[in-house]
């Protein structure tokens, strides 16, 4: 997928700062340091638009990136992670309902990324989390990251155990590796695709 240009155009601490729908727009969500900032960054082809950190649970905010492709442009969104060791319950709350607010309320929502390490099992965050999407009629991929941490027959056997743990279409299902550039294709083209079995959940 070729991307013409890409750049952060809003973010937002509270609902009432949330930017005009312009254009469809992708959610991206995920424990922290699951490696969202850099499966951003590798999606768009840009090494600094969304940025990485070290820190667990530094992403306050949620982020919007304009992405400009030849025939369209589609909105990157860039939601709070989840999962943080060091804040407090009531913080976590917030964010919680941050993130909610978006994806019960954006009418320009075409679809959620959730990533998933491929050294972890899906935890009940992950599958409740799921399950809460396709309630409420939002399709999910699940992008399975940092697949290069493994080897080729290891790598195999843990994309076949989570495709396995989760309730999916296999094509939604993507093992990408930002830091090898796996996978960008295949998770472009879930991104693109339409999703019309959602509403038969």
């Amino acid at each position: 997928m070729k991307v013409l240009a890409a750049e952060m155009i809003a973010a937002a601490a509270r609902r009432d700062q949330f930017p005009p729908c312009e254009h469809p727009e992708i959610a991206f969500l995920g424990r922290s340091n699951v490696g969202k900032s850099s499966l951003l960054n590798r999606l768009a082809g840009r090494r600094k638009l969304a940025r990485t950190s070290g820190t667990p649970g530094k992403t306050r905010l949620v982020h919007w990136y304009a992405v400009h492709r030849p025939d369209d442009d589609i909105c990157f969104v860039d939601l709070p992670g989840y999962g943080y060791a060091k804040v407090s319950q009531a913080e976590r709350r917030s964010w919680r309902g941050l993130v909610e607010s978006y994806l019960e309320g954006r009418d320009a929502l075409r679809a959620a990324v959730l990533l998933q390490d491929i050294r972890r099992d899906p935890s009940d965050d992950e599958t409740l989390l799921i399950d809460w999407l396709r309630e409420r009629g939002i399709r999910v991929i699940l992008a399975v990251t940092k697949s290069d941490k493994l080897k080729p027959m290891r790598r195999a056997a843990r994309a076949k155990e989570i495709r396995g743990a989760v309730d999916l279409p296999a094509a939604d299902v993507v093992v990408t590796s930002a830091e090898k550039s796996w996978g960008i294709d295949e998770l472009w083209q879930a991104i693109d695709a339409p999703g019309d079995e959602v509403s038969d959940v």
